[in-house]
């Protein structure tokens, strides 16, 4: 029975946005800001840029080129890579405001003959400028310099204010303002330090739209970029998709600095849940243990949804409906009777164990599962084992249990584990 017959959804409420969401993977580029990330070769970079592909991410950030030449070699193949395999991800390079680091993006594209995208930044919050000694004259000429020179070179330019969400208005009107005069066309607003809530993004996203983009006139791309610091990044790109932002940022595991931004796989999974995206995420699962091993930061456990434990029980109650569904020759019910995520839309499994919540359904289906008998001694016995135990068994200690009056012999043992 389709589990959408079984389900009262009350989010269903929430009203999808009127215009396509699209999405700009920060991982290769803000994720390795992170000090506990190991910066990937470049074969592992071109494996994750290939999932994201696969995963229809429309956009990615390859690299600050400026930053040096492992950085600039790293994004001219990444770019390079787009363009001979005609990949559909349009790349971005991020640059300072300063012609210093537009001018390898420039080379760059040039040699692989594809358009890259200068997400230029400046910081626009006044605590920013008060430490860096700003005014906003200055400020004015470096943005019109900057992005003037990357119109002129042949590219397409995504104007990034920094620290937006705690910037004075009439300083984000000047900055976007001079932004569009100069020939960008998509406006990027940060949460850069992870101050924001949902009621702040929606504020600043409904505010750029109505104050800059709309007299404008033309087509101007507005983008939405989080980070994680109050735990809200998820939330906040959802309330700026609400409130008017076309494309979102985020990381692989939300990797990046201090705890990180907003991460690009949960994103995809709630917008997927949600109906506002219907992609095929089958292989996110690929993308994010590409991301854990190339980066080495190690997935918790408890990670939602790709965490190891995500769709593992060994609780009896839980396994016993699953059990039940599952006997039910039903898979999608399996995966939603005790789970509010699907694990089959993200290339993941439910998987039931033994331990000492468990109880004997538990036993008996993993038997079932691995070809044995569940003959009632047999189950007494694990049962009574995991009843003992302050942890979830292995399956070494299941069949040690079942073996300790020589059931088992050591062939069949290694024959099934």
């Amino acid at each position: 029975m389709p589990s959408n017959t079984l389900i009262h959804d009350w989010n269903q409420t929430e009203a999808a946005p009127q215009r396509a969401i699209s999405f700009d993977d920060e991982t290769l580029r803000d994720g390795l800001q992170s000090p506990s990330v190991r910066d990937p070769d470049i074969e592992e970079k071109l494996r994750i840029l290939h999932l994201m592909e696969d995963l229809k991410i429309e956009s990615v950030d390859i690299g600050l080129p400026g930053a040096g030449q492992r950085a600039a070699e790293h994004a001219r193949r990444l770019a390079c890579e787009i363009a001979s395999q005609r990949m559909k991800i349009r790349p971005n390079c991020a640059a300072r405001t300063v012609i210093a680091d537009i001018e390898p993006v420039v080379r760059i594209s040039q040699e692989a003959g594809i358009a890259i995208e200068a997400a230029t930044f400046i910081g626009s919050s006044p605590i920013r400028q008060y430490a860096e000694d700003w005014t906003l004259d200055r400020m004015l000429r470096a943005c019109e310099e900057a992005v003037t020179y990357a119109v002129k070179n042949n590219l397409p330019v995504m104007f990034v204010t920094e620290d937006t969400i705690r910037s004075h208005p009439e300083t984000i009107k000047a900055l976007y303002r001079s932004a569009l005069r100069c020939g960008a066309r998509a406006l990027v607003a940060c949460d850069t330090v992870g101050h924001a809530t949902p009621q702040g993004v929606r504020a600043l996203i409904k505010f750029v739209r109505k104050e800059i983009i709309e007299p404008w006139g033309e087509e101007v791309r507005l983008d939405w970029h989080g980070h994680s610091d109050r735990g809200l990044s998820v939330i906040n790109s959802i309330a700026a998709a609400e409130a008017g932002a076309d494309q979102l940022h985020g990381t692989g595991l939300g990797i990046g600095e201090r705890v990180g931004n907003t991460p690009m796989d949960l994103l995809l999974v709630n917008l997927r849940l949600m109906g506002w995206i219907t992609r095929d995420l089958s292989r996110l699962r690929d993308y994010c243990l590409a991301v854990s091993q190339a980066t080495r930061v190690a997935i918790p456990n408890n990670y939602p949804v790709f965490g190891v434990d995500a769709f593992r029980t060994a609780t009896g109650v839980h396994a016993a409906a699953v059990i039940k569904a599952i006997n039910k020759g039903d898979m999608e019910l399996a995966n939603v009777v005790y789970s509010g995520v699907p694990s089959h839309l993200f290339g993941m499994s439910q998987l039931i164990e033994i331990g000492p919540m468990s109880g004997k359904s538990n036993v008996i289906y993993w038997l079932t599962a691995h070809g044995i008998e569940p003959e009632e001694s047999r189950v007494a016995r694990i049962f009574a084992a995991a009843k003992n135990s302050n942890h979830v068994l292995t399956d070494d200690e299941i069949l040690e249990a079942i073996s300790t009056t020589g059931e088992l012999t050591a062939k069949a043992r290694k024959r099934e584990t």
